[in-house]
């Protein structure tokens, strides 16, 4: 069974577009983001400096994807960069507090992308298209 979950997943990451592909870094931000909150929680210090790494990996992947020739780009670097900032200061400091407020703008980002891909499925395929 975990081998054809396995499967699954690699497929789906190897057959995604790169809209889908931000989407899945943005959600697991969010999930790792939340198992660094429960890590400070239980005091797993350890568990929870290796989760907000992997947050911090993909804000920077994201961060060197940026097409930087694009006017939203010069308004994301900055926020992506606070965020990567925040999540350094989050794990010197177990602050959960700091780990809500990242957690907050990712999901608005995650959110807001989900959008930007309904729309341009709806403009590929028509109007009536639902995804």
């Amino acid at each position: 069974m975990i081998n054809q979950y396995q499967a699954y997943k690699t497929n789906s990451v190897t057959t995604a577009s790169p809209g889908e592909l931000t989407l899945m870094l943005y959600n697991g931000c969010l999930k790792f983001i939340k198992q660094s909150k429960r890590s400070i929680e239980q005091e797993n210090y350890e568990l929870k400096n290796t989760t907000i790494q992997k947050a911090q990996k993909i804000i920077q992947e994201l961060m060197v994807t940026l097409d930087q020739d694009t006017d939203i780009a010069k308004e994301m670097m900055p926020l992506y960069d606070y965020i990567n900032r925040q999540l350094m200061e989050a794990n010197l400091k177990n602050d959960s507090a700091i780990l809500e407020e990242v957690e907050g703008l990712v999901t608005e980002f995650r959110d807001t992308w989900k959008e930007v891909i309904k729309l341009s499925r709806q403009k590929q395929y028509g109007q009536g298209a639902n995804f």
